[in-house]
């Protein structure tokens, strides 16, 4: 089981994170892109050059048709972007944008011609990339950005902000495996754009030495003896010979990364192109993103009095758009006085009606209709007392609801009664009586539910006592009173006992149609 981490080591990890972010966010960044309709291989030419600005750029960034420029401007800011490099197609020409966030300037560039990575490596014998160039930023190289001029300094600053700045004294020079170079061509005015692998081997050896210290050992089995290949370097091709000079042999400072580059040796510095390749025509220049005047255009040339006139233009739109703004305010703030104005006018009508009806006193306040509350329900609509008002539509004796209030509060609702909605597995409350508080017999009628009371003596449930729904027994006209045996009734005939069996038969009706029941019980 390995050994838990130390304070110190924990504190020391913290430390080179905290160093690393800031470092991190110190750096320029870009984003790489392009706007409308570019085809397969300017979309190539995009993906190359995402590839050159690693790692301090977006290398999946997702562009969308309907995104716009203002899209990439927002995002920007929280991600510490600093440059865009857009990318556009016409039918004529391919365009590169360089723009500085997040006021410009803004540099528009024409590809003359360009070569793609894929391209340009088919084309070598021998190239050299891999993924740990790609882990460090390149190494920029300015080449004849010196001559006069304001174009062709801020187009150099322009190029050397795009790339982090580089500390001779601190820098490691293993973190340097790649290099952008930039000539530009004062005759053509174009700038050419270039990039390299670098790849550091030492010199003031013998071609078999170097053989030796190449990772792939050289075959040695037609040699008898070693002092051979040291001496005469057998089996080496002439295409190996060695053709480093002056122009890139230098004294390392310290150790490089590969077999015999030690500090205080004589090494060349070698260079393979992976590309992309491009020949960039500046065009114009704008002062800010994408807008602004125009500091420099290589085709148009304006005067002092053009210039004038354009900035006289310039000042006019603004003083306009200012109007604009100022009248579209005051609008605003006419609208909305007018419509307090309605709003309190609406307010004092509703009071004043209410107060013609006769439901608001002088001293209460409307309540504002478009002011959005809570809604509370009211305690009181669910009491007994208020049903019943409800149902009889009379005031209750005050025996029956004595916990109940007769009168309502001044701040009682105003509204309507609403009927309650009852379950439909339940009866109305109407057919329930209720003798819970009147104190009087089951037996006796009342006010509380509308039916007379009986005679005296008689019970409108009994069916011998001829009530009012049932009848007396044996009188004419009741629904389900029986006649003595042989003569029917008025619904039934008469009736006959069998053994086992019930025989219901029905006399003649005034159709003259006869109707036999046969029904199954005990004589």
């Amino acid at each position: 089981m390995g050994k838990s981490k130390t304070k110190n080591q924990k504190k020391s990890r913290e430390t080179a994170v905290h160093v690393a972010e800031e470092t991190y966010g110190s750096v320029p960044h870009t984003f790489v892109f392009h706007r409308g309709q570019i085809g397969k291989n300017v979309g190539q030419l995009v993906m190359d050059m995402r590839r050159v600005m690693e790692p301090f750029t977006a290398k999946s960034l997702k562009v969308r048709k309907k995104n716009v420029l203002k899209d990439f401007v927002t995002v920007a800011g929280p991600l510490g972007i600093t440059h865009f490099s857009i990318f556009t197609k016409t039918e004529n020409s391919v365009n590169m944008r360089l723009a500085r966030l997040p006021k410009g300037p803004t540099l528009y560039f024409r590809v003359a011609k360009y070569t793609l990575v894929k391209d340009v490596v088919s084309s070598l014998k021998r190239h050299r990339m891999h993924e740990q160039q790609f882990t460090n930023h390149p190494l920029l190289v300015l080449n004849n950005f010196g001559t006069e001029g304001m174009h062709i300094k801020l187009m150099a600053t322009m190029f050397q902000n795009m790339f982090p700045s580089i500390n001779v004294h601190q820098i490691q020079l293993n973190s340097i495996k790649r290099c952008v170079l930039l000539n530009f061509d004062p005759v053509s005015q174009e700038v050419e754009f270039r990039h390299y692998s670098l790849k550091v081997v030492p010199v003031g050896m013998s071609r078999g030495v170097k053989k030796l210290m190449q990772e792939k050992f050289p075959n040695m089995s037609k040699l008898e003896d070693i002092s051979e290949l040291l001496m005469k370097g057998a089996n080496l091709s002439e295409s190996e010979a060695e053709q480093d000079g002056d122009h890139n042999i230098t004294e390392l400072p310290q150790v490089y990364s590969g077999r015999g580059n030690m500090a205080s040796q004589q090494s060349a510095v070698r260079l393979t192109e992976i590309g992309p390749r491009m020949t960039l025509q500046l065009v114009k220049i704008l002062e800010g993103m994408g807008d602004g005047n125009v500091l420099y255009h290589s085709i148009v040339t304006k005067t002092e009095e053009d210039l004038q006139e354009m900035l006289l233009r310039k000042e006019a739109r603004l003083k306009e758009k200012a109007e604009r703004r100022r009248k579209q305010e005051q609008n605003v703030a006419l609208k909305k006085e007018k419509w307090d104005e309605n709003k309190k006018r609406s307010l004092e009508g509703i009071k004043r009606k209410r107060q013609q009806e006769g439901h608001v006193s002088d001293d209460e306040e409307v309540e504002d209709p478009g002011k959005q509350e809570d809604h509370v329900p009211a305690e009181d609509s669910e009491d007994e007392a208020d049903y019943y008002r409800q149902a009889v539509g009379e005031e209750p004796d005050e025996d029956m609801f004595p916990a109940a209030k007769r009168k309502r509060g001044p701040g009682t609702s105003h509204a309507p009664f609403k009927k309650r909605k009852l379950s439909p597995r339940k009866a109305p409350p109407q057919d329930k009586p209720n003798f819970k508080s009147s104190g009087r017999s089951p037996n006796a009628g009342g006010k509380r539910f509308g039916v007379k009371k009986a005679p005296e003596g008689k019970n409108k449930f009994r069916k011998d006592e001829g009530g009012k729904k049932f009848g007396r027994k044996g009188e004419r006209g009741s629904k389900f009173a029986g006649r003595k045996s042989g003569e029917g009734g008025k619904k039934f005939g008469s009736q006959k006992t069998f053994k086992g069996r019930a025989v219901v038969k029905r006399q003649k009706g005034p159709g003259g149609k006869k109707d036999f029941k046969h029904k199954k019980g005990k004589s």
